[in-house]
């Protein structure tokens, strides 16, 4: 089901595009090279593009009476201001984007999980939180996909993420033909992958396009973007994407074998268990709608809600959430 529209995705630059890290080094990671050929890169190094050189002395985060500063240890300089002014002046420009893909634990880009220390910073840490761009990013764009490359080596974590990505990808290239047919089309398609996220919200989102009021589509599409995104913010329960692989397996009761049914019962245990991800399942599921031509089942995004080639395990990753 995925297109040609290839999601834009802000990464950190030290994820292997360049050696812009405090040390000078790059950050070679798997996940951002297999990554690479589905989406179009847009790299940010905020560290280098307010001034500071490669190599440098790191900066971290202080606290001081709830008041956050980012400032260089080694040299004592505070360059809080000139975080905030280019977070401000990028994010602001960049336009329509899908997603971010940002450097764990960076003072700058970390998205969360970054240590904060009291104010001189002679201590451990006293603290975690997001980056100072990391922290803008989620500020100014909460709907989207946003995440490090650490905790993507977490493969639930990372279907969730790539669901998202691409979900709003197919969304936004729905949205700039700007029709009505194109919105029902475009909820027809992702209607079990929205059971399977939020069944209330795919309650909400029938409502909106059946459009009882008569809306004009522009606000029809502002409102359903604004409920699409709400469906797809929390990765959906173990229980619900099998209620949802339990129904796909009803079209092919007549057809699979006991044997079959079997293999794929104990499937979707093991993925209960959180020991494989979800695209094992789908990918019998996927032989089926093959073998049997069903159609219906082909055109929902549920069954390939991103690149095939992105459906791989990490060797450190993990279904449970972290």
């Amino acid at each position: 089901m995925v297109d040609d529209n290839k999601p834009l995705v802000v990464v950190s630059r030290c994820l292997g595009f360049e050696n812009c890290r405090w040390n000078g080094e790059i950050v070679k990671d798997e996940f951002v090279d297999r990554l690479s050929p589905y989406v179009e890169f847009r790299t940010v190094c905020p560290e280098v593009q307010i001034g500071l050189g490669v190599p440098r002395d790191p900066i971290h985060i202080e606290s001081s009476r709830g008041v956050r500063s980012l400032v260089q240890p080694a040299t004592g300089r505070d360059v809080t201001a000139e975080m905030l002014a280019f977070c401000s002046s990028f994010l602001s420009s960049l336009g329509g984007v899908d997603g971010f893909l940002l450097k764990a634990r960076s003072p700058s880009c970390g998205p969360g999980d970054v240590k904060i220390y009291a104010a001189g910073g002679k201590s451990g840490a006293m603290d975690k939180g997001s980056g100072f761009f990391g922290d803008a990013v989620l500020t100014a764009f909460p709907d989207l996909a946003v995440e490090s490359e650490g905790r993507l080596n977490n493969f639930r974590i990372r279907e969730h993420y790539l669901t998202r990505l691409f979900a709003t990808a197919r969304l936004g290239a729905m949205e700039k033909k700007g029709a009505m047919r194109g919105l029902v089309d475009f909820h027809a398609r992702n209607k079990l992958l929205l059971m399977a996220y939020n069944q209330a919200e795919l309650k909400t989102l029938g409502h909106i396009v059946a459009n009882h009021e008569h809306l004009k589509v522009a606000e029809l599409l502002s409102t359903y973007r604004s409920h699409f995104a709400r469906a797809l913010s929390r990765t959906p329960r173990y229980t619900s994407n099998i209620n949802v692989l339990m129904h796909a397996m009803g079209y092919f009761s007549q057809g699979i074998t006991s044997r079959e049914k079997s293999h794929f019962l104990q499937t979707l245990e093991r993925y209960r268990a959180g020991n494989i991800p979800l695209s094992a399942a789908l990918g019998i599921v996927n032989s089926w709608i093959a073998r049997f031509d069903q159609e219906y089942l082909r055109q929902q995004t549920f069954f390939a809600p991103y690149p095939e080639e992105l459906a791989f395990i990490s060797d450190s990753g993990k279904g449970r959430d972290l």
